[in-house]
């Protein structure tokens, strides 16, 4: 009796491990992380968005000039202007895969 409850107890910490270090929804890091300053509808026409005059991802033109890699390098490391910081870094707080889906969220804004 003694070995099973062991499993048992074995089992459910590899349960738990699991289910911590899954991935977040993308629609759920682009709500925590990005709608304050892009907007829910990739736009950039919030508040700050405008002070900061963030692209418009739903804009086919803004997306051509983008490449997957370069949004993953913003969501990873932030971006930076002249030393002062215009969007914080990403990478220490989502796994490589939930930075691959917000990359890919946001191309599926454009028109």
């Amino acid at each position: 009796m003694k070995n099973s409850s062991k499993i048992t107890l074995a089992g459910l910490a590899m349960l738990f491990a699991s289910v911590m270090t899954q991935a977040a929804p993308v629609s759920e890091n682009w709500e925590n992380l990005c709608t304050k300053c892009h907007g829910a509808d990739g736009k950039g026409e919030t508040k700050i968005g405008k002070k900061l005059k963030l692209r418009d991802y739903t804009d086919a033109a803004v997306q051509a000039k983008m490449t997957d890699e370069e949004i993953t390098k913003a969501i990873t490391n932030g971006i930076t202007d002249g030393g002062k910081e215009k969007m914080k870094a990403f990478g220490a707080d989502l796994t490589k895969d939930e930075v691959k889906d917000l990359v890919g969220h946001i191309r599926k804004f454009k028109s």
